[in-house]
């Protein structure tokens, strides 16, 4: 029998500005997304330029029926989307939302029902509208908190029985270390102190808990998780500077996890924040809306991260927003990524021991350079080194389980190929569907199936059991 339950949600995981494209169609405002076209590392535009593969995306929007269908073919029971805010509201300030916007989502959902397929919903995935980070300068202003549960209850009212689970913010940790895109914010980080950007943070935790406590009172059968992106810090050797030094930076992640789960600020706080000189402003109401706690636990995981107290004496390398040191240990990918598969059991555990939520794996991937080959006429993809990542992570997902720990779904991030968050690149390359599309944003958009498309049809079908075979 497999360790995985029986009714184990398993699926994949986009975002809209990642996908959709159709920036300007149908009433949608901007975005920060729409003047990013190098990503967070490059400059903001004055407005969309040509050069911002992310306007396209992969055309879901007009390719939602196609690609959805695909999500079938591999047995999907979970889709993990986001809905972008300047879709329903353009400039996050309009007095009623945009029909045009919220009748596409309507589809989309209703595509996924009619293959079984329950939405997992993401309601702010890195998109402020452009209007509220010029005006507002994002979530540095209270401002936001309302506008948001404004947008939260229109689409909680508008969907409130075709969604059941829903994420308040993605990695909503990134916030206190990449403000832009995280909170929206354009002040450049260089020009922002830790305080500015745990303000913004805490802005982002006092509307999760609001809107929170407006999707129970409109629908009690939601369930409402919060989102973070996790990266476990090993110390790099057994010093008890390195040790403490993995436990602080531990702390100052699961801060944010603490709060929703807890409905306050954890016992460290005041050490982390004295230490930055950090005096947040904390009204009686704020207090309050922290209370609404969340239903489940989820995050990404990607890499694990190793730290010292005196890092110069190592070697330095990449990861998924969370950069560490050399681990000695572990492989690592073309990007100089770790790949630390007993990392992600490691994390499951350790939230789930401190917090005893249901605990859901809503990003997990490997990115690397695809090369498609044509088989019997039709493009393919041996993408073995996908596979062996997937595969190592889901047996440690097995192993967690079999810990004890609740964990309830799984989504592969990029389950189709995306424009990447951080650098808006095409290159760097997560699903097990191809989509034929350039770095220079050539090509005809037609999808493929891979390798892994085959391989994770077959881990669904048989719930995880041949992972182990």
């Amino acid at each position: 029998m497999s360790v995985f339950p029986k009714d184990f949600l398993w699926g994949g995981a986009t975002a809209a500005n990642q996908c959709e494209g159709a920036y300007n169609v149908d009433g949608k405002g901007l975005s920060v997304q729409d003047v990013l076209p190098k990503g967070i590392f490059g400059p903001v535009t004055d407005g969309p330029t040509e050069d911002n593969l992310k306007l396209e995306g992969i055309d879901f929007y007009n390719r939602y029926e196609e690609d959805i269908k695909l999500m079938a073919e591999m047995g999907f029971k979970v889709f993990r989307m986001s809905i972008a805010w300047t879709r329903i509201y353009p400039t996050g300030e309009e007095d009623a939302p945009n029909e045009a916007g919220l009748a596409f989502y309507d589809r989309v959902f209703d595509t996924c029902h009619k293959y079984n397929i329950e939405p997992l919903v993401t309601l702010s995935h890195y998109e402020s509208p452009l209007h509220l980070s010029k005006a507002y300068d994002g979530w540095r202003s209270r401002r936001l908190i309302d506008l948001f549960a404004k947008y939260a209850e229109t689409v909680f009212r508008r969907y409130k029985d075709k969604v059941t689970y829903w994420v308040t913010f993605n990695e909503i940790n990134v916030t206190s270390h990449v403000p832009l895109l995280g909170g929206g914010v354009l002040t450049p980080r260089d020009q922002l102190s830790k305080q500015d950007m745990y303000q913004a943070a805490h802005h982002q935790l006092v509307a999760s808990g609001l809107v929170t406590k407006i999707a129970r009172d409109i629908n009690p059968n939601f369930k409402i998780g919060c989102m973070v992106a996790s990266a476990p810090r090993y110390p790099m050797t057994c010093h008890p500077d390195d040790v403490t030094y993995a436990m602080e930076e531990q702390q100052e992640l699961t801060l944010f996890v603490h709060v929703h789960a807890k409905g306050e600020y954890p016992y460290y706080t005041k050490r982390l924040f004295d230490r930055d000189n950090i005096k947040l402003e904390i009204t009686e109401d704020d207090k309050q809306s922290l209370t609404h706690t969340v239903d489940f636990i989820s995050f990404s995981y990607y890499n694990s991260k190793t730290v010292a107290k005196d890092p110069t004496k190592y070697e330095l390398a990449q990861g998924n927003l969370y950069r560490g040191l050399k681990n000695p240990y572990l492989e690592y990918s073309e990007w100089n990524y770790p790949i630390d598969p007993q990392g992600l059991r490691y994390i499951l555990n350790f939230y789930y021991e401190r917090y005893e939520l249901p605990m859901f794996v809503s990003e997990n991937g490997m990115g690397a350079l695809d090369h498609p080959i044509e088989e019997n006429g039709t493009l393919t993809i041996n993408d073995d080194y996908r596979i062996d990542f997937h595969k190592g992570h889901l047996r440690e997902v097995g192993r967690a389980i079999e810990d004890g720990v609740d964990v309830f779904g799984y989504t592969s991030w990029g389950c189709i190929d995306l424009i990447s968050a951080a650098s808006a690149q095409m290159e760097k390359r997560y699903g097990f569907v191809y989509v034929d599309r350039d770095k220079d944003g050539n090509g005809t958009l037609e999808r493929y199936r891979k390798k892994s498309f085959y391989w994770y049809k077959d881990v669904i079908g048989s719930n995880g059991e041949s992972l182990f075979e």
